[in-house]
């Protein structure tokens, strides 16, 4: 063989792994509203073990709250930057099931993969790591044999399955469907954002469950633009559907130590967004305040 002839085919073969290794980690990561009482996620990851056994399955949550479309949105934005390239994401919160809503993968820009209903799911991580692609289900091919009359479990027959053959290697990401415009259903909510030189206005995203404190979409970024130093009293509002529920002083701080127990405070969380807390008690609780994209907050310098 010749010299040439032979670096081509090296120069070939290095371009068809680049295209193909995205969907061959082997790496598959659940969630759902499904919870863990019965056997609902079992199904799934047997149905992905039985597309290939090599396959490694993890869980990000399957506790979101019913039919909750935006929560399954902020867990992945949440989870998704910190898996390597090529991993793929199952997310079935998924209460238009058997309706017309579309079933997709999408890859974003940073080489992850996400196969969900196209109904809100990928409102944030759609945004915060971009679309390279988007695909829907071509569900005459991907789809668990024998289970064409079911309607009610495509987590299990159609995006288990999917992610599966994706992740293993069985298909790459063009023999999922065909490909479709970067978009994707979103949900309307409060982009973080400058309100005057003095205003800051934001969602509640989620909350941190096990402590009830309060998690914005306000970025520390953002924040820098009041030049807050640790002690300066800063003014928060909270509405739901624009109705006030709430609104104190409360210090900028950098630790829950930094203010008497049971006392607020704002701080920047582990994502490195604004939110608040009262000191080992539960600031959800105790004044009604939950999340979600009809919960909005309002941050001004005192």
């Amino acid at each position: 063989m010749k010299k040439n002839t032979k670096q081509f085919l090296c120069v070939l073969a290095v371009l068809i792994l680049a295209k193909f290794s995205f969907s061959q980690n082997k790496i598959v990561v659940f969630q759902s509203d499904f919870g863990l009482k019965d056997g609902a996620v079992s199904a799934m990851k047997g149905v992905a073990m039985g597309v290939s056994p090599d396959l490694k399955l993890f869980d990000l949550t399957h506790d979101i709250p019913a039919y909750n479309i935006w929560e399954a949105a902020y867990r992945l934005e949440q989870t998704v930057p910190y898996w390597p390239t090529g991993t793929v994401f199952v997310s079935v919160v998924d209460p238009g099931v058997g309706t017309s809503r579309r079933s997709v993968v999408m890859k974003t820009e940073t080489g992850q993969f996400i196969v969900t209903p196209d109904n809100g799911t990928l409102t944030l991580v759609a945004r915060s790591l971009g679309i390279a692609a988007i695909r829907e289900i071509d569900e005459t091919v991907n789809r668990r044999k024998g289970s064409e009359s079911s309607y009610t479990f495509h987590g299990r027959d159609v995006y288990a399955y999917t992610a599966a053959r994706l992740a293993a290697g069985a298909i790459n990401f063009e023999q999922v469907g065909k490909e479709l415009p970067k978009e994707v259903v979103n949900i309307k909510y409060q982009e973080a954002d400058m309100d005057g030189p003095k205003k800051i206005k934001g969602t509640i995203a989620i909350l941190d469950v096990q402590y009830g404190n309060i998690w914005t979409n306000i970025s520390s970024d953002l924040f820098r633009e009041f030049n807050a130093k640790f002690g300066d009293m800063i003014h928060v509002a909270i509405f739901h559907n624009k109705a006030k529920v709430y609104q104190a002083d409360m210090p900028y701080s950098a630790t829950f130590g930094a203010v008497a127990k049971g006392k607020p405070l704002l701080y920047l969380n582990s994502l490195m967004q604004v939110s608040f807390a009262l000191n080992q008690e539960n600031f959800s609780t105790i004044h009604h305040v939950y999340s979600g994209n009809e919960w909005t907050v309002e941050i001004s310098k005192k």
